[in-house]
């Protein structure tokens, strides 16, 4: 029996294969083997400091880019260039502002890689079924396997097996009319510094849009179709619709690496929670593609879920699973209201449509009314900062969080809490870390004691005694 059954592969999926493999928590994760493409292409700053505390952000780095200029034409003749954003210099508190182009193909499998390394792989499988009692689940593959597990989680998608078997209302809207031709395409005859694109000015309506993905050959296509159109996915189909959309027959596409319809599905799940059953990512939600939240909500989804399946299977309280639901539902359906309204913008071709701000990056979300925060800043995302070691080498507050534990900071306050699962940093003359200017204590509203959680948000501030206290509803015993 394992501890653990994830179902789908894609970056939730794989994110929470990793998270629980560094944790040694035991595990399964399936997935039917079917290719990503480039799809969701866009990674905001919060899901670039997740990958930093699961190991992989090094490699996403040398591998993505930011967004690149966009150039508008008509014809052959270039009339607007702008971006969605201006990009940002790092800060002591933000290390990572700005939006990352990294092809989702490519997001997948430096995750895939990482799960090796902690030892961990992708099972090539199909859910055909599943049931649960008050001691586990058994799954049914579509090859007759079964397989026992305490736990299952579903991330296997809009369409999910598991939600679907679960019962679970699936409540939103499908807009037929807005389908879109998107693919993975090469090209000589485009430069790969500016994001390349025809559209009708008046009402701001793509017509083709080809953007360079970092790291490849490839351009991404997209354009929109027409009601009841259903094109051959083939190259051919792509260049009769690139010349058609650009009035330009200059430009040749040599090849095609991937393609797919897509459909604008706005949708989200009653609950994502039944029993030992639990969903996450496009199987609990799925979003427009304006802001690039989709993937991004989906990887915080299991980045939450992860260390609170860990602690409850090593011993902790069962009512940590409740908050899983308690705390992602809301922000989830407020992420899926942000993208809506970016899309409609598009929709409606206001001029501001493409812009993009503090609101899609993820780095403001919180969970102030969940029942595990408390004080001032419970809930919120813990910010990073500069503090000093005993040698006055430069430490990243975020690095001393990296890993999976809890962190109390203890700002020149002696605490004694000793704690397998919390790692306590001292800091103040006495303690292993300096705060140069005392940025670092007024980052965290001046509290002596700050409680962190794994996933990098404030549990609560207080004395020893609310710490403690707090700690009983985050942690195994000690």
């Amino acid at each position: 029996m394992t501890d653990v059954l994830v179902i789908g592969a894609g970056p939730a999926g794989l994110t929470l294969a990793v998270d629980l493999a560094r944790r040694g928590v035991r595990h399964r994760i399936i997935d039917p083997g079917i290719g990503a493409g480039s799809r969701g292409k866009g990674l905001q700053p919060r899901t670039l400091e997740v990958f930093d505390d699961l190991g992989v952000v090094g490699a996403i780095l040398e591998t993505g880019a930011l967004y690149p200029l966009i150039r508008a034409y008509a014809g052959a003749d270039v009339v607007w260039e702008g971006r969605m954003s201006e990009p940002k210099t790092p800060s002591d508190a933000v290390p990572y502002p700005n939006v990352l182009m990294v092809p989702q193909w490519r997001t997948e499998q430096i995750l895939r890689d990482r799960l090796t390394e902690l030892g961990g792989e992708v099972e090539r499988g199909e859910l055909a079924s599943f049931t649960q009692d008050a001691d586990g689940v058994t799954a049914t593959l579509a090859d007759g396997t079964t397989i026992r597990a305490a736990y299952l989680v579903g991330t296997d998608g809009g369409r999910s097996v598991v939600r679907k078997t679960l019962g679970i209302d699936f409540a939103g809207e499908t807009r037929e009319e807005a389908r879109m031709l998107i693919g993975d395409v090469r090209t000589a005859d485009l430069d790969r510094e500016h994001w390349h694109t025809w559209a009708d000015m008046r009402t701001q309506t793509l017509r083709i849009g080809l953007v360079p993905l970092p790291g490849t050959d490839d351009f991404q296509f997209t354009a929109p179709l027409q009601p009841g159109e259903n094109p051959d996915l083939a190259l051919a189909t792509y260049q009769k619709t690139l010349e058609e959309g650009t009035d330009r027959t200059d430009i040749r596409l040599t090849e095609l690496t991937w393609s797919s319809i897509y459909r604008v599905n706005i949708r989200m799940a009653e609950r994502f929670r039944d029993g030992r059953v639990f969903i996450a990512g496009d199987a609990a939600h799925v979003h427009s593609p304006a802001g690039g939240q989709g993937l991004n909500t989906g990887v915080q989804d299991a980045y939450n879920l992860g260390w609170k399946l860990a602690t409850v299977i090593k011993g902790g309280p069962a009512a940590l699973l409740d908050t899983y639901e308690e705390e992602r539902l809301p922000v989830a359906a407020g992420v899926l209201g942000i993208s809506t309204k970016l899309y409609q913008k598009a929709v409606e071709g206001q001029a501001d449509a493409h812009q993009r701000g503090e609101e899609t990056q993820q780095l403001l979300l919180a969970y102030p009314d969940s029942s595990l925060s408390a004080g001032p800043l419970g809930g919120t995302r813990a910010p990073d900062a500069v503090l000093h070691d005993r040698t006055g080498a430069r430490t990243r507050l975020h690095d001393l969080l990296r890993g999976p534990h809890a962190t109390l900071l203890a700002f020149g306050t002696p605490v004694n809490i000793e704690h397998p699962d919390v790692r306590v940093v001292a800091i103040g003359e006495s303690g292993d870390h300096t705060d140069p200017g005392g940025q670092a204590r007024a980052a965290y509203g001046g509290s002596a004691l700050v409680l962190i959680r794994p996933d990098g948000y404030v549990a609560c501030t207080g004395d020893a005694t609310v710490i403690r206290t707090h700690l009983a509803r985050l942690t195994r015993a000690a």
